[in-house]
Formats: C-alpha cells, sequence, structure tokens
C-alpha cells in the first residue's frame, strides 16, 4: 500500500464499513492507522493526496483527509516562512527532512524565496482554497504574503478560463480577503480587482464586500483610483453610482469614526471628482447633486472648488431648468466660500437668482460708514499740535494711548438680506487688519517725532556755547 492510493483506501474502507462486514474491519483500523502517519508525509505527497481528493466525487468539505492534508500543508508553509529568516534552527532541518528531492529543490537557498509554495498550489478548486486561508489564518501565518498568493491564484486562474470559472473564482478570492486584516492589501490592488470585475456578475454580497473595504481607505485614494469607466451600455462616461457607494461605505461608520484630515482628504476629493465629470454631457442633475451632498458639510472647509465643478456643469448643461440648477445651488454652503468666490458668483449669469447673493461691492457704502468710525485722522493729522504732550508723557500713558475703536456689534439685517451680512461681516474683518496696521504706524510715527524732537532740543541747548 503506498501513500498515494491511501485516499482511495481509505475511501474503499469506510463503504466496507458500512455493510458491517466485520472481515474488513481489520482493513479499515489498518487504513487509518496508516492515515494517522500523514505528518511524515513529503510534500509532493500531500500534493498528490489533495488532488485525489478534488477529482474524487465523493468529496465533500468535511472530508476528514481533505482537512488534515491542507492542515498539515499550512503547518509546513509556516514552518518554512519562519525557517526563512534562521535556516539553521532545529525546525527548519526537520521540515527539510521530510521534503523528497523536489520540494527541497524549491527550497535550496534556505528558502530565500517566500512564495516557494505559490504555484504548486494553482490546482487548488476554490473549496480547497477557502479552507486553505482559514488553515494558514488559524496558523498566524503572514496575512500580507497570504494576500499576495490570493492574488496570483486569481490572475493566474484567469488564463483561458470561462466566464462562469472567473466569476466564481474572483468571488472566492474577495470573500478570502475580505476574512484578513483591513490593513494587508493596499487600496490600488483593491482597485485592481475592482477592475477585474467590471465585466463579471459576481454576486451582491461578494460586491459589497470589495466595495466596503475600499472605501475604508477612501482616505488614501487618489482621482486616478476613481475614475472608473461606467458599466457597458451606459451613456455617461464614469461609473458613479460606485463612487457613491464607495463614499458612503467611508461614511458607514459614522463621521466620528474617520479623523479630521482623512474627512478633508475625502472631501478633496470628491470635490476634484466632480470638476472632471461636470463636463459629462450625458450625466444627470440628479446624480451630480448626490456628488455633492454624500460629504457632509462639517467635513467640509472651503466650498470654493465644488463652486467650480457647479459652474463647469451649468456651462456643459444649458438646458437645465432654474427649478434644477437652485436644488443643485443649495448644496453650496456661502459661508463657507471665498470673498473672490463670492464676488464671482454674484455676478454668474449661469446661477440662478434666487441662489445668488448681494454682490460685496454693493456694500461699499456700509463699509465707508463703518470706516467712519475710525479715527485715523486723530492720531496721523493733528500731531504737530500734540507734539509736546507726546514728548513728556511717561510710559504709563504711553501705554494707555487713545486706542482706535471698531463697531463689532452685530449687523441688524433682514432675513432676506442675510448674505449680505455674510459679505459685510467679511469686509469687517478686514477693517481689523486695517486697524492693527493702523496701530503699528500709531507707534512708529511716535517713535520717530521722540527722536527728532530730543535732536532739536540738543541743538537748541548747545546754541549758548557757539555764541560765547
Amino acid at each position: 500500500m503506498t501513500r498515494s492510493s491511501l485516499y482511495f483506501l481509505h475511501q474503499a474502507a469506510e463503504i466496507m464499513e458500512k455493510t458491517n462486514s466485520a472481515s474488513r474491519f481489520v482493513d479499515l483500523v489498518q487504513t487509518k492507522k496508516s492515515f494517522e502517519d500523514i505528518k511524515y508525509w513529503t510534500w509532493s505527497e500531500m500534493l498528490i493526496a489533495l488532488k485525489q481528493c478534488q477529482e474524487s466525487p465523493s468529496l465533500t468539505n468535511s472530508s476528514i483527509m481533505l482537512k488534515k492534508c491542507i492542515d498539515l500543508l499550512s503547518q509546513k508553509i509556516s514552518l518554512a516562512d519562519g525557517a526563512s529568516s534562521s535556516a539553521s534552527s532545529v525546525n527548519s532541518s526537520r521540515f527539510r527532512s521530510s521534503c523528497d528531492s523536489k520540494s527541497t529543490e524549491s527550497l535550496k537557498t534556505n528558502f530565500a524565496s517566500t512564495t516557494w509554495w505559490f504555484e504548486d498550489l494553482l490546482f487548488f478548486s476554490t473549496e480547497c482554497l477557502e479552507m486553505f486561508v482559514q488553515s494558514m489564518v488559524s496558523h498566524e501565518f503572514d496575512q500580507v504574503l497570504l494576500s499576495k498568493f490570493l492574488i496570483h491564484f486569481q490572475k493566474s486562474k484567469f488564463f483561458n478560463a470561462t466566464s462562469d470559472v472567473k466569476m466564481k473564482v474572483i468571488e472566492s478570492v474577495i470573500d478570502m480577503l475580505d476574512t484578513l486584516d483591513e490593513n494587508v492589501l493596499s487600496l490600488k490592488a483593491l482597485f485592481d480587482i475592482l477592475r477585474v470585475t467590471l465585466g463579471l456578475n459576481i454576486n451582491k454580497g461578494s460586491k459589497n464586500r470589495l466595495e466596503a473595504m475600499i472605501g475604508s481607505k477612501l482616505g488614501h485614494a487618489t482621482l486616478d483610483n476613481l475614475l472608473v469607466p461606467s458599466p457597458y451600455g451606459a451613456n455617461y462616461l464614469y461609473d458613479v453610482n460606485l463612487v457613491l457607494r464607495l463614499f458612503k461605505a467611508f461614511l458607514s461608520g459614522g463621521i466620528n469614526q474617520a479623523s479630521p484630515s482623512q474627512l478633508a482628504k475625502a472631501a478633496n476629493l470628491m470635490d476634484s471628482y466632480m470638476v472632471e465629470v461636470a463636463p459629462d454631457p450625458c450625466l444627470k442633475s440628479s446624480k451630480f447633486l448626490a456628488l455633492a451632498k454624500v460629504i457632509p458639510d462639517s467635513a467640509r472647509k472651503s466650498y470654493d472648488e465644488m463652486y467650480y465643478a457647479i459652474d463647469l456643469y451649468f456651462e456643459m448643461h444649458v438646458g437645465m431648468s432654474e427649478e434644477e440648477k437652485e436644488k443643485i445651488c443649495c448644496a453650496l454652503n456661502h459661508k463657507k466660500l471665498s470673498y473672490e468666490v463670492r464676488i464671482h458668483l454674484s455676478k454668474n449669469p449661469k446661477f440662478p437668482l434666487k441662489s445668488t447673493p448681494s454682490s460685496p461691492e454693493s456694500q461699499q457704502p456700509e463699509t465707508e460708514n463703518l470706516l467712519q468710525n475710525i479715527n485715523y485722522s486723530k492720531s496721523l493729522i493733528s500731531w504737530p499740535h500734540n507734539l509736546t504732550e507726546g514728548i513728556n508723557t511717561d510710559e504709563k500713558e504711553d501705554k494707555s494711548s487713545e486706542q482706535i475703536v471698531l463697531y463689532h456689534g452685530k449687523f441688524d439685517l433682514p432675513a432676506d438680506n442675510e448674505r449680505f451680512k455674510v459679505h459685510l461681516e467679511g469686509m469687517q474683518w478686514r477693517v481689523l487688519e486695517l486697524e492693527k496696521l493702523c496701530r503699528k504706524m500709531q507707534t512708529q510715527m511716535r517713535k520717530i517725532l521722540k527722536s527728532r524732537v530730543a535732536s532739536s532740543y540738543c541743538q537748541v541747548k548747545s546754541l549758548p556755547k557757539l555764541c560765547s
């Protein structure tokens, strides 16, 4: 009885056991005893046994022999992986002694290649693959290397495979990747898998798992990652629905789950994506509005880039109704627009009148009134008349010199003029900056005057000496 034929003998012995044949009971005991010696099998013998298990029509996932073979396979790979960093260890020697000439040839460089076993396991069915990954995880094997094997397995299985086989393989690979730590696979690798699935009708569960894995890393994505072509038959350029699902997956744990920097990056990424898809003439306004609203307002520091995207969208979709434009404009937070953008918006004829604030330039009379409350002339124009008083003041009086007063009260404007209020308050802050500059000028001017008067005083004091 050879080890390669042990599987068939074990299957035959089980059938005989079901017939309650006492004469065959000894054969079953001997077969099971030989089966217990599986831990001494070589690498090649285990591969042969696994192939026989897969080819058998009576194979089930609960097969004792299949599970033991896969478990032993996982142990040997884990042992070899550990031996790669210490080739002189006892376990490494024990593993090498249990391998045949073929596997030893693969490992003759002291396991320098950590992927030496990849090609040997490409015969796995998807059922065996799942059992193997579970076994490797239970042995705490390097999950980064395990994820690389899954990607290699998927690419290798796709050669000359039918659509049904590809679909089954990619679903299994996605499901196995989902069981690994979320940090073992790069975002680029996940997007590569996503692009592979575009032409395959994979099941909804696998698709949701893949999108959830990508969504959890979306804070590190780039614009190129999101530019996924639209599905076959769609008339728009990029797959906007996919991007919406990815951002919803990113926010599915709640806005408090993501760091402020990740939220800011996600908001900037969405703004860039909106600019990219805005020129698409086939992109519906409802989809563009959904893109604008998917990121919460609290995650945005500025709406300038979104304004540019909306402006570009209106320019490319001239047939839009005022109602459609107003719905999109509701996504803009005017309080988070820069002063320059607000000026541009107030003069932009592409935007509906209801969403256009009053021009900041119309605030000029109000601003002039505010500036009149600031006493510039008293400190800059009348300084010659106060020269003597300024020189004789002590340090305490200098510190308590007259301060420039700026009106800080809130503007009491009608509710329908709220946007004008925002612009006016922005001008008020600019006046504050002028106030600071004016104070600096006063201080410098006072110092210059003191030095000049002191110099003149010394010259006058020296005149009697010169006359004598």
